[in-house]
């Protein structure tokens, strides 16, 4: 069934229309009574329309300042859709509330569609936000008339607020339906030309009628083939899921004779909200959908929606419903023109319905939309581009539908023009000539308009960029779990690569990190890091990016060495009575050790019985030991890169008292707190010798010390080793006058033998120590 449509004076005449404009945020909840399962009903605009008073001899037209019902978005609209406006066409708007009216809004000429069903040409629709009031002025280039039937189209919810009425009343409403109590229009004239005789809407008395467009679908006016017949697609089922569930959007109709077959895409498909996500009223364009000829899509044009881009992402839906009603109600299109459209946070919405993943003919570029898919983001960027979040998807998008037909995203195209038509750029063709295009292009490419704005097609090569790849700004940051030596980083386990790349990672299919040219770890498109271990020896490391289309981009090499030899003790730990105090708990003694690694040696750390930490050159450290007790003397290597090596000597302090010593000549004992075990003993006689024997590797003769003392001989084994002065100028006990170690320990025999030194021949011994 065809959509009638006809003019009332005061009310809408179809029935179940919503007021959606109030109730979701400032445009209102998708109202609709819904389907009983819960989900929101479709949404039905009301347009509201004003006549522009033409002056200058029809060369300028406009509309005071006046009150009207709440609509958010608006247009400028003309009888013939063939006709264009030579000029500038700007509005204002006063904002609900506040009160306030903005700046001029310059609307772009004229859409340039070419849609067969077209019963008037218009401009782009602007969303204004809530307003309550319109000002509209229509300037012609000199010696230009302007099109017959300026109005202006005001886009609205039945349910908002009533402004005052002001000077639109009575408003003349579009609806749809059929109603036999209603005059219906005449349905003779052909799309194949626009209505250029037909009565314009009376905004007077609303009693004139406006033609309803023909069945017939010519190409003598668009260039384009005439519509199939084929079934409309799932997308317009109240099955659909909607954007909350983040699904994608419809996939094709079940094939029929006139519906082609999706083709598989060389690239994922993005996620895509169906049109339920939107509450499109399918009530609205029951025609189906068609299809390009040959069924294939050669190129996608870009587009810009050209109004504010002040508007929330929560938002986004309500206007392109209201984009939906301004084509279908005002300027007679079977549907909405662009193929998709993506909001600034970069989702992307289902637009003319027939199957996503189908060559479905829209209505957004004049003489090529046979064998264009058209993206629309919402907003106006002739001084900004969109935000990175919506070039992605449009990238991804345009990336995908290309991957169909296997054209490439940054390759040239070869489209043939339908239609007499010129450029932006002043490039004009007739029918049927060659013109060789990007496969992404501007709008402006194909027809003379601003869209998609001066700096979103200052950016196109950057979303064919993003979208045929490879991954650009790729840069291996660091190597993480490396200790650099000189310049180079070493390491002895695993390390971690870490990336980083200016393609958002959404086009990237994976990252690969590569050792010596192979592959040793894959990461998600997401990812900026993955760890790897490296064997041994020195190796090139480097980060591959796989871009969603195959492309790749590798990052320069970096070299890490792996070092996994651990250090060695050239030298064990070992231990040696050392001169100095000895007491009832602490026998001086010094640890010895030597190590080395074959890159670099870090430290070493005493880990047992106590912690401390020593240079790579440092080989002895001085400590004590509680005599009679063993204790074991832990230590650990480390090399520069974290390999270790462990090592320890267990050694055991033993005091042996002077008693136990065997004597010869006089020795008397003293008795004294001072003394080990509080008794020594002393003597003056010459040739007097005390001898013990043991089995050790160390051994410490202890005394005590005074001005007055005596020297005495030191025998080892029968061997006499050294004289030892006992003299000093303070009184000192228990002192560890003269040390020997062995390389191991072994049973040994030490003599002592008073010298009996001229006026000082004393000697006082508190013992030997030994170390087993």
């Amino acid at each position: 069934m065809r959509v009638r449509r006809w003019w009332g004076t005061g009310a809408v005449v179809a029935a179940g229309v919503c007021g959606t404009l109030v109730a979701q945020g400032v445009f209102g909840g998708f109202g609709g009574g819904g389907g009983g399962d819960g989900r929101p009903g479709a949404v039905t605009h009301e347009v509201r329309s004003a006549a522009l008073k033409v002056s200058g001899g029809g060369g300028s037209a406009s509309l005071e300042r006046r009150d009207t019902d709440v609509f958010s978005m608006l247009g400028v609209t003309w009888e013939k859709p063939s006709a264009k406006v030579a000029g500038t066409v700007e509005v204002r708007t006063r904002a609900v509330g506040s009160g306030q009216w903005s700046d001029w809004l310059s609307l772009d000429g004229d859409t340039g569609a070419g849609e067969n069903s077209a019963a008037r040409g218009g401009t782009e629709p602007a969303w204004v936000g809530p307003s309550d009031g319109v000002e509209v002025r229509v300037g012609g280039k000199s010696g230009a008339r302007l099109p017959e039937g300026l109005r202006v189209d005001m886009i609205g919810g039945s349910d908002e607020n009533s402004g005052p009425g002001g000077g639109l009343e009575p408003a003349a409403f579009v609806a749809d339906g059929d109603s036999s109590d209603e005059p219906s229009a005449p349905e003779t004239e052909s799309e194949s030309e626009s209505p250029s005789t037909s009565a314009a809407p009376d905004l007077t008395d609303g009693t004139t009628v406006e033609p309803s467009p023909s069945e017939s679908e010519s190409e003598s006016v668009t260039g384009e083939p005439s519509g199939s017949t084929s079934p409309t697609s799932s997308s317009s089922s109240s099955e659909s899921p909607a954007p909350s569930e983040s699904t994608s959007a419809t996939v094709s109709p079940s094939p029929s004779p006139s519906t082609p077959t999706a083709p598989p895409s060389t690239v994922p498909q993005p996620p895509i909200t169906p049109r339920s996500g939107w509450n499109a009223d399918e009530g609205l364009s029951p025609e189906e959908p068609s299809y390009t000829p040959d069924g294939r899509i050669k190129a996608v044009v870009l587009h810009h929606t050209a109004q504010s881009n002040a508007y929330t992402c929560d938002e986004a839906p309500s206007i392109i419903n209201s984009i939906y009603t301004y084509d279908v109600k005002t300027l007679g299109w079977k549907d909405l023109g662009y193929n998709f459209v993506v909001d600034k946070c970069g989702t992307v919405y289902e637009g003319r319905k027939g199957g996503v993943d189908l060559p479905v003919v829209g209505a957004h570029a004049y003489g090529f939309n046979s064998q264009t898919t058209g993206i629309a983001v919402l907003g106006t960027y002739t001084d900004s581009v969109p935000s990175q979040a919506a070039m992605t998807s449009v990238a991804r998008l345009a990336a995908w539908k290309l991957g169909q037909y296997g054209i490439a995203p940054d390759s040239t195209v070869t489209l043939t023009t339908a239609l007499d038509g010129q450029n932006l750029a002043g490039k004009s063709w007739g029918p049927g000539e060659e013109m060789r295009l990007p496969a992404i292009h501007g709008h402006r490419d194909g027809y003379n308009t601003l869209c998609p704005g001066d700096a979103y097609y200052a950016a196109l090569g950057t979303v064919r960029e993003l979208a045929a790849g490879p991954v650009t700004g790729l840069t291996l940051t660091s190597v993480t779990g490396t200790t650099p030596i000189g310049s180079t980083p070493y390491t002895s386990g695993p390390v971690t690569v870490n990336w980083s790349a200016t393609t958002p990672s959404a086009l990237i299919s994976e990252f690969q990190v590569l050792v010596d040219g192979k592959t040793a770890a894959t990461a998600k498109g997401s990812a900026t890091s993955a760890k790897v271990t490296l064997g041994s020896g020195k190796h090139q490391v480097q980060v591959r990016a796989v871009h969603q289309s195959g492309r790749t981009a590798t990052s320069t090499a970096v070299t890490v060495v792996a070092d996994t030899t651990a250090p060695t003790f050239t030298t064990k730990p070992n231990l040696a009575l050392r001169t100095g105090t000895v007491t009832a708990t602490a026998v001086p003694l010094t640890l010895n050790w030597k190590a080395a690694d074959t890159t670099a040696l870090k430290d070493v750390r005493l880990t047992a019985p106590a912690a401390k930490t020593y240079g790579p050159t440092v080989t002895t450290a001085q400590h004590t030991a509680k005599p009679g007790a063993a204790t074991v003397w832990s230590m650990k290597a480390y090399d520069m890169v974290g390999n270790t090596a462990t090592a320890s000597v267990t050694g055991t302090p033993v005091i042996l008292q002077e008693t136990s010593a065997k004597r010869t000549g006089t020795w008397t004992s003293k008795s004294s707190t001072s003394y080990l075990g509080g008794k020594s003993l002393t003597s003056k006689t010459k040739n007097a010798s005390l001898t013990w024997t043991f089995t050790g590797r160390s051994v410490a003769w202890v005394v005590s010390r005074a001005s007055t003392s005596g020297q005495a001989y030191v025998y080892v084994d029968g061997k006499k080793v050294t004289t030892v002065d006992l003299k000093s100028s303070t009184t000192s006990y228990r002192n560890a006058i003269w040390t020997k170690t062995w390389s191991s320990a072994a049973k040994h025999t030490v003599r002592i033998v008073v010298v009996g030194t001229s006026k000082r021949p004393t000697i006082t011994t508190d013992g030997l120590v030994y170390l087993k």
